[in-house]
């Protein structure tokens, strides 16, 4: 796991080791100038030239400016690499993500996702800056003024074998007690940011139903509970402060008890003033040194939980890879099933696909119909390779979609699905995911096809026009009409339209499936549809029931031998079909 943290520093390399050089700079320097002062003070007592004073005033203040430079030095480039290592982090995450497949992808929630690359990213960033300064200043300040401190005050520095121990345990044992209380925390997050999309996303409902005030009380009880684990650890954590104040205190008390006796009682000749001053400074030091070393632990103990959690994505191996020799050409629409059975997952009991036998020649318009949970979407699915079988095997083109590469599989497989996404952005750049090189003509032409034309110059800024984000400014009816164009102008070898009409009424249906004819009739058509109006015409249609096929055959055919698709019929003939709103 480290190792790959580790390789998102990259470029940051240069900036980390200017923080560490700056840091033992910055170390030294500070280390020094209670050593030079206490001599100072010592050769002041004695008596002193003034030109020895002020070289060495001179010298402390050459120091001090060194320390300075070197700290805000250390400051700047730990900034710099922190921040691209957090940049690198979140891209790395981003593009494994990407790289998921749909069964990848099952295992995480979005809401998940979304706190891995922003709390969690953003935890191990600050980490990675304690780590690369922090982490190093203080051992080194801690090494130094120990050492010096020996040097200086030689009996008085025994103080610190009492205190240092005793500060180092309280710590540690304060960081392990905090720890429970922020790994809590955590999951938490998961469910306050599911709760916020959730209710984000279907806001409309909320306030359909006037469930506000009960989700307003379902999100702030979810805050007020992290409030209390973040409460209960920050009430441990804050134990820091009394520990050190009692260890600083007493080492300060020490020093100035048996220093002064010292020096009162050897004249000088052991321990004088200078020494006496130079130990208070080191004891701040190195108390202070072991408060952020333990500031740290405490970080790095909230930090080990996101490392965790950033590392089970980037461990995370998509379960759907190119073949080592993958082909890169699709050399027609075809498309069969040969005995597909397929489920979700290798430990579920019961198979979403089972004995799955379809053949679809190039340029043909397949109908499926079936009731809900049948299996239709599951089916369509599986010929991007979106999912893999479980069983037998899906072939576009006479060729097993497994040997082909992903990128020119997914690229000649067009799908618009009944709740397809519209992003951020122009009518234009929406309509360009199809193609990014379509011209203007081009994007008019496919409108046309799809029926959007028309509601798309009725706004102000036509083509022009700003779709908001989900596409909630622009109606269900008018966002697949938009989806379909999309898929036009990709001009695929093969057309799924899962369900992609739902939202349109029977005669736009119509103009729509009379467009797929004339402009990609090369094209091999898949249509899943509710509505039997919708795949009548097909050249055949397969009946979906209970994740298998029980019929095929065109619409007269399934109506004299089919009873599903009769009973279907009669229904929907019977009653009379209900536009949809658009």
């Amino acid at each position: 796991m480290w190792k790959k943290l580790t390789k998102c520093i990259r470029e940051y390399k240069r900036a980390t080791v200017l923080t560490l050089v700056f840091i033992v700079g910055e170390a030294v320097a500070e280390t020094l100038i209670p050593f030079i002062t206490a001599r100072l003070v010592n050769q002041i007592k004695a008596g002193m030239e003034m030109r020895q004073l002020l070289l060495t005033g001179l010298i402390l203040a050459g120091l001090a400016v060194v320390s300075l430079c070197c700290g805000g030095a250390a400051g700047l480039t730990c900034a710099k690499a922190s921040a691209g290592f957090a940049k690198n982090l979140r891209h790395d995450l981003f593009h494994s993500i990407e790289s998921f497949a749909f069964e990848n992808i099952d295992r995480f929630s979005p809401a998940s996702l979304v706190t891995r690359m922003t709390t969690d990213v953003g935890n191990v960033q600050l980490a990675y800056m304690m780590i690369i300064r922090t982490a190093v200043r203080c051992p080194l300040m801690l090494i130094f003024s120990v050492v010096m401190a020996y040097v200086m005050g030689g009996a008085l520095a025994t103080a610190f074998v009492v205190v240092i121990p005793v500060l180092t345990v309280g710590l540690i044992l304060i960081g392990k007690s905090a720890l429970p209380a922020f790994n809590r925390v955590f999951k938490k997050y998961d469910r306050l940011n599911e709760s916020i999309e959730e209710n984000v996303r279907g806001m409309r409902v909320v306030k359909g139903f006037a469930r506000e005030p009960y989700e307003k009380k379902k999100f702030g009880a979810a805050a007020m509970d992290i409030c209390k684990d973040f409460t209960r650890a920050e009430r441990i954590v804050a134990l820091d402060t009394p520990l050190m104040q009692i260890c600083l205190y007493f080492n300060m008390i020490f020093v100035l008890v048996v220093g002064s006796r010292m020096a009162i009682t050897g004249g000088g000749q052991t321990v004088d003033v200078g020494q006496i001053s130079a130990m208070l400074t080191y004891g701040i030091q190195i108390l202070m040194s072991l408060m952020m070393l333990a500031m740290v632990y405490v970080i790095l103990t909230i930090s080990a939980e996101s490392i965790r959690r950033i590392g089970e994505v980037l461990s995370e191996q998509s379960l759907l890879t190119d073949p080592d020799d993958p082909i890169t050409t699709v050399e027609n629409g075809s498309v069969d099933f040969d005995g597909v059975s397929f489920k979700y997952s290798g430990t579920a009991k019961k198979y979403a696909l089972s004995d799955i036998d379809l053949h679809i020649a190039s340029g043909e318009t397949l109908g499926i119909i079936g009731g809900t949970g049948t299996g239709k979407t599951t089916l369509l699915q599986l010929i991007p390779r979106l999912y893999d079988v479980t069983k037998g095997c899906v072939r576009v083109g006479g060729v097993d979609v497994r040997q082909y590469g992903l990128k020119p599989l997914r690229s000649t497989v067009a799908m618009v699905l009944q709740k397809n996404e519209l992003f951020s952005g122009t009518v234009r750049e929406n309509l360009r995911w199809g193609n990014p090189d379509a011209t203007d003509d081009e994007l008019i032409e496919a409108c046309k096809l799809a029926q959007a034309h028309d509601f798309v110059m009725s706004f102000s800024d036509g083509y022009d026009t700003k779709i908001e984000q989900g596409g909630t400014n622009v109606s269900g009816g008018q966002k697949q009409r938009l989806c379909i164009a999309r898929a036009l102008l990709k001009k695929p070898k093969i057309l799924i339209l899962d369900d992609s009409t739902s939202a349109v009424d029977t005669k736009t249906d119509a103009c729509i499936r009379a467009g797929f004819r004339s402009y990609i009739p090369e094209t091999t058509k898949i249509i899943v549809a509710q509505r039997i109006s919708s795949v009548q015409d097909a050249d055949k249609i397969a009946v979906m029931d209970g994740g298998r096929i029980v019929a095929v055959g065109d619409h007269e055919t399934l109506l004299r031998e089919c009873a599903i698709y009769r009973e279907i019929y009669e229904q929907q003939t019977s009653g009379g079909e209900t536009d949809a709103e658009e």
